[in-house]
């Protein structure tokens, strides 16, 4: 007979495998590893066999219990209620009758479960649906999750902790140029150019004048900018919300001011608290792109090299395109279809580039033998307005002197509203005016098709 000292018994078994298989879990959380180990997966999934098993015999024995209760007169309405409560049949259905000992949901929880010998089981559940499909004589409801027809028992899952970011690009172009710490106590930094320089020559005879020409100097000013952004959040949805709204709100301002830092080193415009940017700064070389095909944006690349060569008398280093136009030239192919940018495992023969990544933060490929890196902040309503420009550069010509980005909370300013604000700031200064030959801007770069 059963009792209810068994009952206890099964449950604290029952509590003991659950609790080694929760511990193997949370071994695996704390070495931060995201898949179990051969050993350890078969260990939980023994276990929860034996939670299963204890489970089933657990119900097993506690509705006996229940039945051993009850008066013999009154069983007959035990059994009756019992039936009527878990059996969705036709009262006069001959697989599950009332006051019969097969239950409906015994036996689909027995199939579900893989419980040992479950063919009876089957046999019950697949006689019970050909008797309902053949049975026209009673009205049948479904119920569905729509809300009013038991929608409202299948609520949706709000999965916060895996809220999608909003996207934005990074900043590819001002991680190319000479990074520096920004000094303290000043508003503009200048740096003294030398403007024209010294001479020498040959000297005609002994005793003779010996050339003299004196260097004349400037100085490029940088001014130092602030690029700053706030967010105000309630102090009801810092509180109630099950995630970190202030880290929320943090990363996207973080990620927008990175953003807007990348487009202030190529676009800044050095008025209204910009700094001037690579595309405005005077003196920057451009070439002009005559057809837009392989030839022309080929001779265009080589004409910029041979221009920064000349003129700044250094090498190049690097070629900073849109991703459209890095997509574009992977696209081309040459009379016979074979690509003219090829990955470089494939040991490219004749090849205009090889393309090394397709990762909009990083080198994606080579050509003229300088690396390939594309930014999404270069715009693509240059020109007529619809352009886009490619930048052959010295990068390490450009100079960014960066203070670090700052955080903070503010509870005061709108604690009329409890209202928090949240800002990110930081202050940088930037020039391209140092070498400005350093730079050769292509343009005429019409939209590329695909």
């Amino acid at each position: 007979m059963p009792s209810q000292a068994l009952i206890d018994q099964l449950e604290t078994r029952r509590q003991t495998c659950q609790q080694r298989a929760e511990t193997i879990l949370a071994r695996a959380k704390a070495d931060g590893r995201d898949t179990l180990t051969p050993q350890e997966d078969a260990e939980v999934h023994q276990h929860i066999e034996t939670l299963r098993t204890l489970s089933q015999r657990i119900t097993d024995e506690t509705e006996e219990l229940r039945r051993g209760q009850i008066p013999a007169h009154l069983r007959h309405l035990s059994h009756a209620t019992q039936d009527r409560r878990s059996t969705p049949m036709n009262p006069t259905s001959n697989v599950y009758r009332p006051h019969s000992q097969t239950s409906y949901f015994r036996d689909l929880m027995r199939v579900q479960l893989n419980m040992d010998d479950t063919s009876e089981s089957r046999r019950r559940l697949a006689a019970h649906a050909e008797e309902i499909a053949t049975d026209f004589g009673t009205e049948y409801r479904d119920i569905s999750r729509v809300d009013g027809t038991g929608g409202y028992f299948s609520p949706p899952a709000w999965l916060v902790n895996q809220y999608i970011e909003f996207a934005r690009p990074g900043r590819p172009t001002a991680n190319l140029a000479q990074r520096l710490p920004l000094p303290g106590g000043c508003d503009n930094l200048n740096l003294p150019k030398i403007l024209t320089g010294t001479q020498t020559g040959i000297q005609t005879a002994d005793n003779t004048a010996v050339t003299d020409v004196d260097l004349t100097d400037t100085f490029v000013n940088l001014p130092v900018r602030t690029l700053a952004g706030q967010q105000g959040i309630s102090i009801q949805l810092i509180d109630q919300s099950p995630v970190a709204m202030d880290d929320v709100i943090f990363k996207d301002l973080t990620a927008d001011h990175a953003m807007r830092l990348d487009q202030q080193i190529l676009y800044g415009t050095g008025s209204s608290g910009q700094v001037l940017g690579i595309a405005n700064t005077p003196g920057i070389q451009t070439v002009t792109v005559s057809s837009l095909d392989i030839k022309g944006v080929y001779s265009a690349i080589a004409n910029a090299i041979q221009l920064i060569n000349t003129t700044r008398y250094l090498p190049p280093e690097v070629i900073v395109m849109h991703p459209r136009r890095f997509s574009w030239l992977m696209s081309l192919l040459d009379l016979q279809n074979r690509p003219l940018f090829v990955p470089d495992a494939n040991g490219p023969f004749n090849a205009a580039g090889v393309i090394e990544d397709v990762d909009p933060q990083q080198i994606v490929g080579r050509t003229h033998g300088l690396p390939i890196v594309v930014d999404a902040n270069i715009k693509t309503t240059a020109g007529a307005g619809t352009e886009d420009e490619i930048y052959v550069m010295r990068s390490s010509d450009l100079v960014l002197y960066e203070s670090g980005l700052r955080a903070r909370v503010l509870p005061e300013p709108k604690a009329a509203t409890l209202t928090v604000l949240c800002q990110v700031y930081g202050y940088l200064a930037f020039s391209a005016a140092r070498f400005p030959q350093s730079v050769v801007q292509l343009t005429g770069l019409l939209p590329p098709t695909f």
